[in-house]
């Protein structure tokens, strides 16, 4: 696993992610998943390309069940970008990296996204 790819927890959700300087992919995922394995590879690519531009960290769903149910994540993996605290962006499924990589320039450019639901 790469250097750049952080391990995200319930227990470090808050401070990693949401109070984070920078913005942070989180990859929800599990070991059994076979698309989780696929895009895992992206992932490691992706973290070294950007790091210390855009944080990347895994969550493993079937040992931190509290944060992928805060945020309803029904199917894995499922990709969450947060900036500033706050959900900006949401991919389900496996996806090229090129999708990935272009949620990260616009992260980079400053670009504002419309997060894709609202959180209560």
């Amino acid at each position: 696993m790469s250097a750049n790819l952080m391990e995200v927890t319930d227990t470090n959700f808050e401070a990693d992610v949401l109070n984070a300087e920078r913005p942070v992919l989180v990859d929800f995922w599990a070991p059994w998943c076979g698309p989780c394995k696929a895009i895992g590879p992206a992932l490691e690519l992706l973290a070294d390309k950007y790091s210390g531009i855009v944080d990347v960290g895994k969550c493993n769903v079937d040992e931190n069940p509290a944060t992928p149910s805060r945020f309803g994540i029904k199917a894995i993996p499922t990709l969450l970008f947060f900036k500033e605290g706050r959900l900006v962006d949401q991919i389900t499924g496996m996806v090229s990296p090129t999708r990935i990589e272009d949620t990260f320039r616009k992260l980079e450019a400053g670009e504002d996204i419309a997060p894709p639901f609202q959180m209560s």
